[in-house]
């Protein structure tokens, strides 16, 4: 648990430490939700084309998208969207021309959820 899944546009390939923000995300999950470090697993996603609103050249999104065990306040998983933005800002550097669209959503895991 959890499961941390990172979609980012290709135009952000060079612009954005993947491997440093999921270092750093890992121990802020833990602090936040009181899990432990093993049980983070992060994947990232480019995503090859992208639009957004009425399209531009300058289109990028990145969506980060945590699944954790059901129980957790719906306050809480809104603060670690926030503070997950928050830390995203640190490890996603402005690229010529490309204002990229964040966003982060923090929901339950399913009652199938199985993991070995």
């Amino acid at each position: 648990m959890p499961q941390i899944t990172v979609d980012y546009s290709e135009s952000l390939e060079s612009s954005f430490d993947r491997q440093g923000f999921a270092l750093a995300l890992h121990p802020l999950i833990v602090e936040t939700i009181d899990t432990q470090l093993a049980a983070c697993k992060s994947r990232f996603r480019r995503v090859v084309e992208t639009l957004v609103a009425g399209g531009t050249p300058s289109d990028a999104v990145v969506h980060i998208g945590i699944a954790l065990l059901p129980g957790r306040a719906p306050e809480l998983k809104a603060q670690l969207s926030e503070t997950v933005l928050d830390l995203l800002a640190e490890y996603l550097k402005p690229a010529d021309g490309v204002t990229p669209v964040v966003s982060a959503e923090v929901r339950d895991l399913e009652p199938s959820y199985r993991k070995r």
